[in-house]
Parts: structure tokens; sequence; C-alpha cells
């Protein structure tokens, strides 16, 4: 009971969070990590030992896979070497710079351990980061070299942990047997990415259920995973591979029902599984602080942790400007189709350096004892420091992004919703010529069709412009479908009180109800345009 005790908790205050973050709109890693910290605090809360191993297992898979399954793999290839320097140059760098900080303020730290320690906290996550750039209409080609970071970095940072975890198990390390071990388990990963994902991009052709098929493509990452550790390979590569090449292939073979369900499907399984483990590393603080590191003075702690903190920070700003000048200088030809970012973007990414779920993960997953039974050396210290360089980043770092960017004055004309509208104006093109080859095939009128391509040609007015700029009687006709909606959607629950309709029905007509609302354009507030005086503009327009 204990174990469900636990889970209940950090549910709710995953409910709790999260609705902190959606009200103070700031990304929900934030509230988690901080409300994890706070939780931790609360005494006589219910405890469980969870095997570490289990939890990396059980959390990385699916987050790493959504993150794959939405890149684009056209912007991936063509940012592929800014994102390389960054993904595993800098993961690499920052993995030596932070060991060798631990080392430097804790002698007593093995080399090993130091690296592992540097290992977990290499690699960034753009979650929080790429939330903020989005909303705030950051160049296009900043977000996705900081969204691709995040995929590969997860990738090269785990096997460098993974080499690094070895390292202190064994007491033995060769540099030369590390770096060819390195090759091989990640072309090995790679190679079972790639097939598995054609083994499920064929099945999935077969199965024709979408519950089937989401339940099936549940299955992909931790089948990717689990298949390459089993071949001492790379499972977190064999995921991301998987990943991206399905991704590439899915609009073809997923139908709408399918995709719907497993959008909803995916985004609450990977916030659950960000909540609970954010929440319990917070819950495991105390303990953590109470036990091991009880013999290290308040100062000591405070000062090796602002270090390892600052050099993780550090790193990445030199790194970055040292990137951004050496094409410059060495590839010439090469900056007009991929232009350099600017100081002020450099500093931009540079900031955008925050920790999260996967240093996490990595830091709960430390084996608690070596092979000969002694515990693993200073391992409440790295799990400590890591929460410590997660909290100073995500929190320090995230909540100051946007001011950052303000103040800067960085920006640009780009955003996701301007790219939106625009597809959406052609695709609605691309439906009005559909109806007229079908007429003139058919021999009909074109009358027929006048009230569908009506409907078509107003959802083009709509695409072609800004919400502020909508004219009155576009506003006007929107109205009109929000309340017909409403007033559909309240007869369909009068039918099914009165037990005229099953629940079936009821459930698919209040669903198709619900996409149609989400694809009209959201009221203005009553305050900003009176009813009469808007009726009235209208009829004038």
């Amino acid at each position: 009971m204990a174990l469900f005790e636990l889970l209940l908790v950090l549910l709710l205050s995953a409910v709790a969070l999260g609705w902190v973050a959606r009200h103070f709109k700031f990304p929900y890693p934030i509230a988690l990590v901080a409300g994890g910290a706070l939780l931790g605090l609360v005494p006589n809360l219910p405890q469980h030992s969870f095997d570490p191993q289990l939890i990396l297992v059980a959390v990385l898979p699916p987050i790493l896979y959504q993150a794959a399954l939405l890149t684009s793999w056209t912007d991936f290839k063509a940012n592929l070497r800014p994102i390389g320097l960054l993904a595993i140059g800098l993961v690499a760098v920052t993995t030596l710079a932070v060991g060798a900080a631990l080392k430097l303020m804790v002698p007593s730290v093995p080399w090993a351990a130091a690296f592992v320690l540097g290992a977990i906290v290499s690699p960034p996550d753009a979650v929080a980061a790429t939330a903020i750039l989005s909303r705030l209409n950051m160049p296009r080609r900043i977000v996705t070299i900081l969204e691709g970071e995040s995929l590969v970095n997860d990738a090269s940072g785990l096997v460098l942990y993974k080499f690094a975890v070895a390292a202190v198990l064994t007491g033995a390390f060769s540099l030369v047997d590390a770096t060819v071990q390195f090759a091989l388990v990640s072309v090995g990963g790679i190679a079972v990415g790639v097939v598995l994902a054609f083994i499920y991009i064929a099945v999935h052709k077969r199965l024709g259920d979408p519950f089937i098929e989401v339940l099936t493509v549940l299955t992909i990452p931790y089948a990717a995973y689990l298949v390459a550790e089993a071949m001492n390979l790379s499972g977190v590569l064999a995921v991301v591979v998987a990943g991206l090449v399905r991704g590439r292939y899915a609009p073809e073979i997923v139908s709408a029902e399918m995709r719907i369900m497993a959008r909803s499907v995916w985004n609450l399984l990977v916030f659950l599984l960000n909540s609970l483990v954010f929440i319990l590393i917070g819950l495991q603080m105390s303990d953590v602080l109470a036990a091991n590191l009880g013999r290290y003075p308040p100062a000591q702690l405070a000062a090796i942790s602002a270090v390892v903190t600052a050099v993780a920070i550090g790193v990445r700003f030199a790194w970055v400007f040292a990137v951004g000048y050496l094409p410059e200088r060495l590839t010439g030809g090469l900056r007009e189709q991929q232009p350099r970012p600017n100081d002020k973007e450099l500093v931009i990414i540079g900031w955008c350096g925050m920790r999260g779920i996967v240093s996490l993960a990595a830091a709960l997953a430390l084996p608690l004892v070596l092979p000969d039974f002694s515990p693993f050396p200073h391992r409440d210290l790295i799990v400590f420091l890591t929460f410590v360089v997660i909290v100073a980043t995500l929190v320090g770092q995230g909540l100051t992004l946007t001011p950052l960017i303000r103040l800067l004055k960085v920006g640009s004309k780009w955003s996701l919703h301007d790219e939106q509208r625009r597809v959406r104006a052609a695709m609605s093109t691309a439906a009005l010529a559909a109806i007229d080859r079908e007429l003139a095939a058919e021999g009909v009128p074109s009358q027929w069709a006048q009230g569908l391509k009506a409907e078509i040609t107003e959802r083009i007015e709509l695409a072609a412009s800004e919400r502020q700029d909508l004219t009155p009687r576009m506003e006007l006709v929107s109205r009109l479908r929000h309340a017909a909606i409403a007033a559909e959607r309240g007869e369909l629950i009068r039918l099914w009180r009165d037990n005229q309709i099953g629940d079936e029905v009821m459930h698919h007509l209040m669903e198709m109800l619900d996409y149609e609302q989400a694809r009209l354009p959201a009221l203005r507030p009553a305050a900003q345009a009176g009813e009469g005086e808007f009726v009235a503009s209208a009829a004038a327009d």
C-alpha cells in the first residue's frame, strides 16, 4: 500500500503544480522542480525504495521517442553541423569540465565518479527553452538547433554516463578501448533503431484498429531500448533513431483517428513521467541531506554547488561563442547558406542550458552499491549536485530567459502560428481545386457545391488575417458558429439526460463538436466589443 500512497501523493502534487504553471504562464518543468524541492521538506511523507535501473528504463524511452517522433527530419539535416557541435562536442567538454571541477573541490571523489556527475549534467533539456522561444518569435533556426541538440545530446550524454558508471564499477578505464566501444555501441544502437522502426512500420500497416495501433506504438521505445541494451548497444540511440525513422513515415501510415488518440496518450504519458521523476527526486532530497551529506559543512556544500553550477553554465557560453565564430574563419562559403547567429542570438543559445528530466533520471539510476557491495562512491553528493544544477538552470535561467530576450530585443517575424496560417490557406486552395475537378468530372452544376465552396473560401480569409484584423463580418460569423456549436452541444446533452440517446452516440457526437469548435478562432472578450455596436458594424460591412 505504501507504493500506491506515494503514487497518489505524486499524482496529486503533479496536478497542483501543473495548474500553478498554467495559471502563472511558465513552463511546467519549472513548477515541477521547484515543487519537488519543497515537497521534500514536508515531514512524514510516504517513502518507497525504487530500483534505480527501473526508473531509467521506465522513464527515458517514451520521452526520447516522442521528442524524436516530432523532430523535423528536414530541419534536422539542414542544421546537422551546429547540432553535432553542441550535442556531441559540448557534451564531451562539459563532462570533462564538470568532472574536473568536482575533483578539484572534493579530492576524495574518484575521477570516474566525478565524470559520472559531468555526464549526468552535460545534456540540457530544451523543453522549457523552446516553449518560451517559440512564443517570443525567435528565429526558427535557433529553435530547430536547440531542439535537435536536446534530442542528440541525451543520447551522447547517456552513452558517456554509461561508460563512466562502468569505470566506477570495474575500477578500470582505457581511453582507446572506450573510444572503440563508444563507436561500436553507437553504430549498433543506430542499426537496431532503424531495423525495429521498419519492422513496426510494416506491422502497423496491417493493424487497422486505432486502439491496437496506439498500444503497439507505445511498445516501440521500450522494445528498441531493451533489444539494444540486451545486445550491449546504445538503447538511447536505438530509441532516438526509431523515432526519427518512424516519424518520417507516420503521416502516410497512420489514420486520423489514431493520430488524435495517440497525441493525447503521448502527451499525458510524457507529462506523467516528467511529473513523477521531478517530484520523486525532491522527496529523496531530505534523506540525502540528512544521511551522507551531513559530513560536509553547509558552507563547503554551498561552495561545491556554486562551482559545479558555474562551470556547467560557463562552459556552454564559452563553447557556443567559440563554435559560433569558428566557421566564419574556416568554412567561408558555408556562411551564406547557414548564416551565423549574431552575438545576441548566441547569448540566448548560451542561456538555454537548462537541465531537466534526463539528468534527473540518470542521477536516480545510479547503482547503490559496487560489485563488492561497498557503497557507490559519493552517490548522495552526485545526486544532490545534480538537483542543484537542475534547479539553478531550470528555475534561474528558465524564469529569466523571457526578460533577457526582451532586454536584448532579439526576435523575428517568424512564428509557428504564421506558418500554420499559410499552410491552412494552401490546403484550402487545394480543396477548392479538387472540388472544381470533381464537379467537372461529374458534369453537375457548380451551384450544387456553392455552400461547401463558400465555407472553404471563408477558411482562406480567416487564415490570411491576423486575429486582431478580422473584419466585423468574419468576427460575427465566428461568434455565430460558436453559438451554434454551443446550442448543438446543449441539445445533445439534453437528449442524453432524457435517455433518448445512448452514451456511445453522445460521446461520439461530442467529440465531433469539440474538434469543430477547436478549429474556430477564439472569441474576443465581450468587454472589447459590445454586442450591439458589433452587429451594427457588421451590417455596415
